[in-house]
């Protein structure tokens, strides 16, 4: 997984953290206020209160910037502990349609994605910052629903794997057309029934791969 920002430099001054939050901070604001297009780095900068040369020693140019300041903002979910399954997944789903109702999301992430259909570079860093990184989500959920006893555990890691590309998949996708392409609330009404939907889904899943693998071995 690629990282968020470049590596530290091993002499010279330490980064600072209050200037990369500026910095990140600012990236959004321009976004909402001036547009990808119109964006640079010398207005970031001059809206951080920072150096140019500053933002060039962090990101070699505007699309890794764009893509780390919006990524900060999906760095604030948390998959809650709600007491069910169903219960957690509408509370992160309510997180992240909150998210995205927010001007500097909304534009900062369609842009990204517009961008990324042309940049091949672009679109894995993309998925390194976002996708990748957010699917810690959907791992942190499944192991407490596991250990409720709501979900069977795998055990192949492969098919793991590829459910846990699934389950994000549908979330993130049904969240993003329903709130930015479709331009409807997704309210707790609505996050209720994808809630359902989802979790017959997974239930269809675990039924399936019991009839197909058998029940998961005891303790010898």
């Amino acid at each position: 997984m690629q990282s968020r920002t470049p590596a530290p430099r091993a002499s010279g001054r330490p980064r600072s953290t209050e200037a990369d939050t500026a910095i990140l901070a600012a990236t959004r604001q321009a976004l909402v206020e001036l547009g990808w297009s119109k964006l640079t780095l010398g207005d970031v900068a001059g809206r951080a209160g920072v150096a140019k040369t500053t933002l060039y020693r962090r990101w070699a140019g505007k699309n890794e910037l764009v893509v780390d300041a919006v990524a900060e903002l999906f760095d604030e979910l948390v998959m809650p502990d709600r007491g069910s399954l169903a219960a957690d997944i509408e509370g992160v789903v309510l997180q992240f349609a909150a998210i995205l109702a927010r001007p500097e999301a909304e534009s900062g992430l369609m842009a990204v994605l517009a961008e990324a259909t042309r940049d091949d570079a672009l679109r894995e860093r993309v998925r390194a910052s976002i996708v990748d990184r957010q699917k810690r989500l959907v791992l942190e959920g499944r192991a407490r629903a596991q250990s409720r006893g709501e979900l069977p555990a795998e055990t192949d890691p492969d098919e793991a794997a590829r459910t846990v590309d699934l389950i994000f998949d549908v979330v993130a996708g049904a969240v993003v057309h329903r709130t930015l392409v479709s331009g409807r609330p997704a309210d707790e009404t609505w996050v209720r029934a994808f809630t359902n939907l989802l979790l017959r889904g997974l239930e269809a899943d675990a039924q399936d791969r019991l009839r197909r693998t058998g029940p998961p071995a005891g303790p010898r």
